[in-house]
This record gives structure tokens, C-alpha cells and sequence, in this order.
């Protein structure tokens, strides 16, 4: 493998503009690795080769001319198929989007790292309208995990996880209403965030925001490094006058946090799904190291967490998932992967009437109180990403493997910034991640914890398999 495709998008970025690589040389790197690894893994719906290496081309020039490229300049980057990109169909991986007609404007997120300088290269896949915790749908099938193609890259933004964990691709857009940036790429062995609610605009995901489940998600940037995820925050996270919901709070510097001023906690069981030993062992590692670096490190948790699974649930599904049906027959999507039917078997008992979902609201509001109570006293708080590493093929579905999501519900519900970082790996060499998290609008502290792990363990390694 071409060793300039393990480097970050930032290093990418400063070797283009110091001219010791062209951004074509880049580009077309990347893009021969996608051919050699895409056959194996199917984690992209689109390779954008012209479109990008001309891009790259108008990079070299404007840099042949002495112009000042910016923070992403001449490096490429892909998108989850959720998002829009000018000129090209988003599917959300559902039937009754194939045939839609190109997009006319970029996501709002899309055009922000564009203007940074940044290249689309290639639009990647996800589940059957991003419902499953594995991309695969009746479109353009599965997606394989770099590290073991018998199991899964996870979902919703798995094929992202699986282009980036393979060097693919350096830098991309998830989105996450219930882990899934997070999810695929601790998965994957890479660094994801889902940011605050309300940090990002969500203009030009499909689908839109809106209804009673948009507090829930997040678009969030997915990168090998955490320096990456630090670099294109500041980047993303500003109002755009079209998402109600994008608030223009101030985004901190993760390097100037001190570790040493952090009250940290730390779990292995959310009292709800106990991780495996393997994964235990890993977030205990990672705690036991982050413990003299930080003012104090506690095993607990907040005492409403084993409650964030059957929220979620209630949040999503309080008409067990009718409304779900409807937008998809709205659609055309008269058909539907078997892991989308799984979900919304799965919503059917929490289906409520008026009261109830007045009850499931309180609920909610209760769950977020209490939450807040933690933070009188912990800063940042150590996870598991998952239960377990990457699991085999159509096995997310099944009840006893389903309720480990609830380790990245339970922040989709609290509306709090949480990331992964690679910090192990299971006997037989599939990524463990750690997930990090701090209170709202902290994504400082979230960045600052995560990078310091990827340092102390390694942070993401190239797959042996590809």
C-alpha cells in the first residue's frame, strides 16, 4: 500500500500544499486503492474518478498560481449515501429512490468541506433508508468489514467505516440516530463523533430532519485519526439559516484542554448489556491509563443508563413504526431489506397511544435530568462502543445482540457529544473501540480525551486481511 494513504487528511492537506505530492498523485491514489479493495469490501454505491481527479487538477493549478488552498486543500473525501452531492443520486439505499433524479446542491456539510479545499471521491453504502446496524440493502447489497469479510462494517454508515478503514478514502460524513457513525466505526477500528444535538446543520440528508426522532441524530465526521475529527469540527459546525435546529454555540479547542483538570468515570455495563470480557478488558485499560493523567477516574455510571434502550425504542417507535411504512410506500420502496423488517418488528411493542407517548415524553425529560445530575460531577465519561467486536453477517438483529446498541442509544438520547477510538483489538484481531463522552457543547473534551488514548494505544491499524 502507498504509505501516503495511512496518513491523516490534515498530513494529506500540509503535503500538498508544501508540494511534495500533487493533489492528482493523491487523488488517483486513492482511487487506485479503492479499485483494489472495493471488490473485497463493496463499500462504495459510486466512485467519483473524473469529476475528482479534475477537482485535483484545479487544486494544482490555483496552487501552481500561488494561491492559498485551504485547510482540506487537494485531499479527497467520501460521503455516506444520505447526503447530497450536486450532480449525483442519493439513494438512501431504498428501492424507491433509484431512480431519483440527480441533486442539484450539496448537503450543507458536503459544500462546507468543499470549500475547504476538500474532493468528493466516492458516495458509499448503507442499510435500506439507514435502518439496520449493518449496510446492506436491495440496491447494491453488502457491505464487508476490512478486517474480517465474514462480518459486518456495521451501519448506517458503514460503508464509510469500511472505504476509510481500508484507505480509501482519508476523511467522510456519517450520520448517527443511534450509534451510527459511532457504531461502524469502532466496528472498523477508525475515530468517529457524533457531535451535540443541534451542532451541525442536517441540510440535505435524506432523510430530512423533522418529526419526533430529530433530536435523536447527528451528522458526524468519520476519519482514521482523531486529529482529523479535530480538524474539520471547526470546519462544520456553524448555523446555515435553513436546519431550525443548528445552533451557533462555541466549538473550544480540543488542544487546549487539560486532561489533568477532568473529573472522569468510567463502565463496562450499562445495566442494560454487560460488554464482553474482551471489550471490558479494553475499556478498562483505557481507564486504568487515563486515571493518572486526569483529576480523578471513578467506575460508575448515571443511574438512569440501563433506561436509554427502551427510550430510544419508545422515541422512534410510539406508533410501531406505521409511519416508518408509509414513508416507504410513499416513496416506491414497495420492497424492503429483510434487516429494515427486523427494526420494525422490533418497534411494534412500544407502540402507545396519545397518553403514552405524553408518558414516553416525560420519560425522556426525566432521562436527560438525570443525566445533567452526572455531570455535578464527572466530566468525561469512558464506554463501551458495542458489547462485542464486529459481528458476523445478519446477527444484529437478533434480541440478545440488539440490546448492545444501547451503549450509543444511550447518547442519542441524552443529546451528547460522544466519539470512539480504537484501543484494542479480540483475540482474533477485530478493532475494539472506546467511547468517550462529555457533557453538551464539550466536544473539546471529547476530542482532547479521544486523542490522548489514540496515542497511549494506537489508535486505528491497517487491515492485514486486504
Amino acid at each position: 500500500m502507498n504509505e501516503i494513504l495511512q496518513y491523516s487528511a490534515t498530513r494529506q492537506a500540509s503535503l500538498v500544499r508544501q508540494r511534495q505530492v500533487s493533489s492528482r498523485e493523491l487523488v488517483a491514489a486513492h482511487l487506485n486503492r479503492i479499485a483494489e479493495v472495493d471488490p473485497k469490501l463493496h463499500a462504495t454505491v459510486e466512485v467519483l474518478t473524473k469529476r475528482a481527479l479534475a477537482e485535483a487538477d484545479g487544486a494544482d493549478a490555483a496552487l501552481a498560481r500561488g494561491e492559498a488552498l485551504g485547510p482540506l486543500g487537494g485531499v479527497p473525501f467520501s460521503i455516506k449515501d444520505s447526503l447530497e452531492l450536486a450532480g449525483t443520486v442519493c439513494t438512501a439505499g431504498t428501492l424507491g429512490r433509484s431512480g431519483a433524479a440527480p441533486s442539484t446542491e450539496d448537503a450543507t456539510l458536503v459544500a462546507r468541506l468543499r470549500r475547504a479545499g476538500g474532493i468528493p471521491i466516492a458516495r458509499t453504502n448503507l442499510p435500506d433508508l439507514l435502518f439496520a446496524f449493518e449496510s446492506d440493502n436491495l440496491l447494491f447489497g453488502r457491505t464487508n468489514n476490512p478486517y474480517d469479510v465474514n462480518r459486518t462494517c456495521g451501519g448506517s454508515s458503514g460503508g464509510e467505516a469500511a472505504l476509510i478503514a481500508a484507505c480509501g478514502s482519508p476523511l467522510g460524513l456519517g450520520s448517527d440516530a443511534a450509534g451510527s457513525v459511532r457504531l461502524p466505526a469502532a466496528f472498523c477500528g477508525i475515530a468517529g463523533i457524533k457531535p451535540t444535538s443541534g451542532r451541525l446543520p442536517r441540510t440535505g440528508h435524506f432523510p430530512p430532519a423533522g418529526g419526533w426522532i430529530e433530536a435523536l441524530w447527528q451528522i458526524g465526521p468519520m476519519a482514521r485519526r482523531v486529529e482529523d475529527l479535530a480538524t474539520v469540527m471547526p470546519l462544520l459546525a456553524a448555523p446555515d439559516e435553513c436546519d431550525p435546529t443548528a445552533i451557533g454555540m462555541p466549538a473550544p479547542d480540543p488542544a487546549a484542554v487539560s486532561l489533568r483538570g477532568l473529573r472522569a468515570a468510567f463502565y463496562t455495563d450499562n445495566g442494560f448489556a454487560a460488554a464482553h470480557p474482551e471489550v471490558a478488558e479494553v475499556v478498562r485499560a483505557a481507564a486504568r491509563w487515563l486515571a493518572a493523567e486526569t483529576a480523578c477516574m471513578d467506575e460508575t455510571r448515571p443511574a438512569c443508563l440501563p433506561a436509554a434502550y427502551d427510550l430510544e425504542m419508545k422515541l422512534i417507535g410510539p406508533d410501531g413504526g406505521d409511519s416508518l411504512r408509509r414513508y416507504l410506500a410513499d416513496l416506491g420502496s414497495a420492497r424492503v431489506h429483510p434487516l429494515l423488517t427486523g427494526w420494525l418488528d422490533k418497534l411494534e411493542p412500544y407502540r402507545t397511544d396519545l397518553a403514552g407517548l405524553e408518558g414516553y415524553w416525560a420519560e425522556w425529560d426525566a432521562y436527560r435530568a438525570g443525566m445533567f445530575a452526572f455531570l455535578r460531577r464527572y466530566d468525561v465519561i469512558l464506554a463501551p462502543a458495542y458489547t462485542q467486536p464486529a459481528l458476523p453477517h445478519g446477527a444484529s438483529v437478533r434480541d440478545e445482540n440488539f440490546r448492545g446498541f444501547s451503549h450509543t442509544m444511550a447518547y442519542n438520547v441524552a443529546g451528547w457529544p460522544a466519539a470512539v477510538v480504537r484501543c484494542g483489538e479480540s483475540a482474533g484481531g477485530l478493532p475494539i473501540a472506546v467511547q468517550v463522552v462529555a457533557g453538551p457543547w464539550r466536544e473539546d473534551r471529547v476530542l482532547a480525551v479521544a486523542s490522548a488514548l489514540e496515542q497511549a494505544f494506537g489508535g486505528w491499524k491497517a487491515p492485514k486481511t486486504l
